[in-house]
């Protein structure tokens, strides 16, 4: 397995092409690759239908998978303003590829309708690439779906960005080009792929459980209205988190009940909706069950860095490979507007598990696992990290 990434800057799209995919040749150092990814800024969305066409020819066996974004990231490098185009490529020798098209409209029902769509038996122990137009399609409903029918199986990606309406962004699969629905690609074989959320928090007071709600809407904390529970946690905190309650508070949930500890990167971070005052009560972002543990939680730079760092670290901790390839799927609100430079998360990525091809997008919402349920994040970092399957792996992913 051989991965390679790069980014060009240049203002035309031909210039741009031709620049990234000279590096990616100079990686590979003549291998073919079998998967080609594309993520490039508004100014070269015009010429998506030619990029593609330049793709089909430079790599003809390559299956083109990619996006419209606001910001595009290859060599491990953010770039965020301008022009910018990203191609990252892989040789994925015993691995089987194939794409898939979900169309603006109703969503599969059940299992074996989203089966026939994707075209792959879960037996097959899949991976699956998403990446969707945030105005045309219910990401919650496919990400939803796509568990059912594929229980356990990763699924990654990210929303594309750049768009400011609908038909405004462009999504790339084989060689069509789409403004609209979601595209993915299946990845089954000799691949494993290694998933890290990072969703930028910190808890702040005591893990709590939901004694009642409904829906989304919390009415108790431990028996308690939870608006009474943030005035007290309001009044135990320093100043800078007084400020950061104002407009950073969000709700934490834990998915894993067979967790003896409250793990923090096991949280599902959830924004608070709404509130009212007469009975204490919050709406929140997410269809609440009775007796989850939550935590109310605080993001900022310092807790987002922070977080990656501790998560990066225990991911160098389990594996002893690094990986071969990585893609990053990295929120909009990210960036150099959050950690006041360029290349925060590349260089953390870098800095705690060695230099890998990486490539990916700013989005305007992040697809990965938490507590093994897939879900649509936002100021997130989904970093998706590939390898050879091992043992067991491989004969799992192999089988038919």
């Amino acid at each position: 397995m051989r991965w390679a990434s790069a980014v060009s800057r240049q203002p035309l799209a031909d210039d741009a092409f031709g620049e990234a995919a000279e590096a990616l040749e100079h990686q590979l150092d003549g291998s073919t690759p079998d998967l080609l990814l594309a993520f490039t800024s508004p100014e070269h969305a015009s010429e998506a239908e030619h990029l593609v066409d330049l793709a089909a020819r430079r790599f003809p066996r390559a299956l083109l998978v990619g996006c419209t974004a606001g910001g595009v990231i290859g060599d491990a490098h953010e770039v965020e303003d301008g022009p910018a185009l990203s191609l990252t490529a892989a040789e994925l020798p015993g691995v089987t590829l194939s794409a898939f098209r979900v169309e603006p409209g109703p969503l599969p029902a059940d299992p074996p309708d989203w089966r026939a769509r994707i075209g792959c038996p879960p037996v097959a122990r899949p991976k699956l690439l998403l990446l969707a137009d945030p105005f045309t399609v219910d990401v919650g409903g496919l990400v939803e779906g796509l568990d059912r029918a594929y229980p356990g199986a990763p699924k990654f990606g990210g929303l594309a960005s750049g768009g400011r309406a609908p038909n405004q962004n462009r999504l790339f699969v084989a060689e069509d080009v789409h403004r609209s629905g979601g595209v993915g690609v299946v990845l089954s074989g000799n691949l494993a792929v290694d998933t890290l959320i990072a969703q930028g928090c910190r808890p702040i007071g005591t893990p709590m459980l939901v004694t009642r709600c409904k829906h989304g809407v919390l009415q108790e904390l431990d028996g308690r209205p939870p608006l009474h529970v943030i005035s007290e946690l309001f009044g135990s905190l320093d100043a800078r988190d007084r400020e950061l309650m104002q407009s950073s508070l969000f709700l934490g949930l834990e998915l894993r009940s067979d967790e003896v500890e409250l793990e923090p990167g096991e949280l599902l971070v959830r924004n608070l909706v709404g509130a009212d005052e007469s009975t204490g009560a919050l709406a929140v972002g997410a269809e609440l069950r009775p007796m989850t543990v939550a935590q109310f939680v605080l993001r900022d730079a310092h807790s987002a860095e922070q977080e990656l760092l501790r998560m990066l670290a225990r991911h160098r901790r389990a594996r002893v490979e690094r990986p071969a390839g990585a893609l990053l799927f990295s929120c909009v609100g990210r960036g150099a507007g959050l950690f006041g430079h360029a290349d925060h998360d590349t260089g953390l990525f870098e800095e705690q598990l060695g230099p890998a091809p990486l490539g990916g997008f700013f989005c305007n919402g992040e697809i990965g696992p938490v507590g093994g349920t897939t879900f649509l994040h936002g100021y997130t970092s989904a970093f998706a990290m590939f390898r050879e399957a091992q043992g067991g792996e491989h004969r799992l992913a192999g089988a038919r």
